[in-house]
């Protein structure tokens, strides 16, 4: 199986915009031969905290129909996607979540940030379990952004079957996760691991992109590179590392 890690520089507030440029890079990761490309945290309205707490219409539904461009382009191509979004709750807060998209352009699993971070406290509810599903017999584990921090979190996935860890996060440019946590993650737990991450300003700062796939043992397989839309692209053979690197290819 090929995955993918599809990196953009998100418009604040344009659902629009930042759909279209997902429902490009899923094309684009199609023509590659990947089943899945994840996209970083709050993809579809940027990471503004302000904005999302000032207007609850960027607040996403599992099946709202602004992300229809994306459905489409996961069912024309066969190809899942995990989105990053404003989840609307029952409560007045929503949550940070991980949206994937399947093949079929069906929604296949919700998955609500279990840590969350500083004042996103102040905005958001915390999702209260591990993030998983599965796509062509391959069990995924989701997390995003600050979860990654704590190692229990990828423990508890190894412990549970799964083949692939997804982080969908956004990191600035003075961020030591690339060297401290998803390699790390990935030796720890014999378990390679994606990681799509921000191009562009944020509410945390300047984002260099750098999303990346590692191998098993922490080998750096594929990265998109830094401060351009991008995608980073590599075979994961179940239970062993891939054979060596794919190039990054820009979108």
């Amino acid at each position: 199986m090929k995955i993918a890690a599809g990196q953009f520089t998100s418009v604040p507030g344009d659902i629009g915009a930042n759909v279209d440029s997902m429902r490009g890079l899923v094309r684009a990761a199609a023509g590659q031969g990947a089943a899945l490309v994840a996209f970083c945290e709050l993809a579809v309205t940027g990471y503004d905290l302000d904005l999302i707490a000032g207007r609850p219409e960027l607040w996403l539904s599992e099946d709202d129909p602004r992300l229809e461009p994306l459905r489409e382009a996961c069912r024309t191509t066969s190809t899942a996607a995990l989105v990053g979004c404003a989840a609307r709750t029952s409560g007045p807060r929503p949550t940070i979540t991980a949206l994937v998209i399947g093949p079929d352009g069906e929604l296949l699993a919700r998955y609500d940030k279990t840590h969350l971070y500083g004042e996103e406290n102040d905005v958001f509810t915390a999702g209260t379990r591990d993030g998983r599903f599965t796509l062509d017999g391959v069990r995924f584990a989701v997390a995003v952004c600050y979860d990654n921090r704590f190692p229990d979190v990828a423990e508890r996935a190894k412990a549970d079957g799964c083949q692939v860890y997804v982080a969908s996060s956004v990191l600035d440019e003075h961020n030591d996760s690339f060297e401290r946590v998803y390699p790390v993650r990935a030796r720890d737990n014999a378990l390679p691991v994606l990681l799509a991450n921000a191009v562009g300003p944020s509410g945390v700062g300047d984002c260099l992109g750098g999303s990346a796939i590692w191998g098993p043992d922490g080998a750096l397989l594929a990265t998109a590179g830094a401060k351009a839309p991008a995608l980073a692209v590599a075979r994961i053979p179940a239970g062993r590392v891939a054979a060596g690197p794919d190039r990054a290819a820009s979108a």
